[in-house]
């Protein structure tokens, strides 16, 4: 097989860099979809939206492990 130009290397890398980012658009948007699933299983009604996202948002920007291990440190709010 012939050897590729430099220019037919870089037609062909930035196909398969459009590809791989359209794959990668349509694994996030299914994950997302997932995820809103198991969030409308849960009791979100008792928060606001504002608090929903900003649980989520400061969540998302800390890692959820450090998230999940500062909830878990909160008593849990009396009925």
């Amino acid at each position: 097989m012939p050897r590729m130009t430099d220019r037919e290397k870089l037609a062909k890398l930035e196909a398969d860099q459009r590809s791989l980012a359209s794959e990668a658009e349509a694994v996030r948007k299914a994950l997302r979809r997932h995820y809103g699933e198991i969030a409308g299983e849960l009791a979100v009604e008792t928060l606001s939206e504002r608090e929903f996202k900003d649980v989520l948002t400061l969540a998302i920007r800390i890692g959820g492990t450090k998230a999940v291990t500062a909830l878990k440190a909160v008593p849990a709010a009396s009925p």
